[in-house]
């Protein structure tokens, strides 16, 4: 039960520093493309990726993965969002940015992680 405690706890922290990350983004670049979410998916694709590797190479332990992957990466990043805002997009007309975000998204939040696993293999 203190673990899920622990967990609700970094997912909170997540969430915060997700809504202030995402606007000091978003205040810096203006224009229809979510930049915040974009870099805040990216970002935290890039943690987990380290988390992942620190997994795999170097023994993490349970209680970590769950409290930095599930809680804090969980609340950090946002799919949800960053669906919701591709679907805004296209129903502003801006179909090509939509698929663009989207698909540009995904992309960028893979090659974060596989570079967050590729870094944890070498520390």
């Amino acid at each position: 039960m203190i673990v899920a405690v622990v967990v609700g706890l970094a997912g909170a922290v997540g969430a915060v520093l997700r809504y202030l990350a995402d606007g000091a983004v978003e205040d810096r670049i203006s224009g229809p493309i979510p930049w915040g979410t974009m870099a805040v998916n990216v970002s935290g694709s890039f943690v987990l990726g380290v988390l992942t590797g620190l997994v795999w190479y170097h023994g993490l332990a349970g209680d970590d993965r769950a409290v930095l992957g599930v809680g804090f990466c969980g609340g950090f990043t946002t799919w949800s969002t960053a669906s919701w805002e591709s679907v805004r997009l296209a129903e502003s007309g801006l179909v090509r940015q939509a698929v663009g975000f989207t698909l540009g998204g995904l992309l960028a939040a893979l090659c974060a992680a596989a570079l967050g696993i590729a870094v944890a293999a070498v520390l």
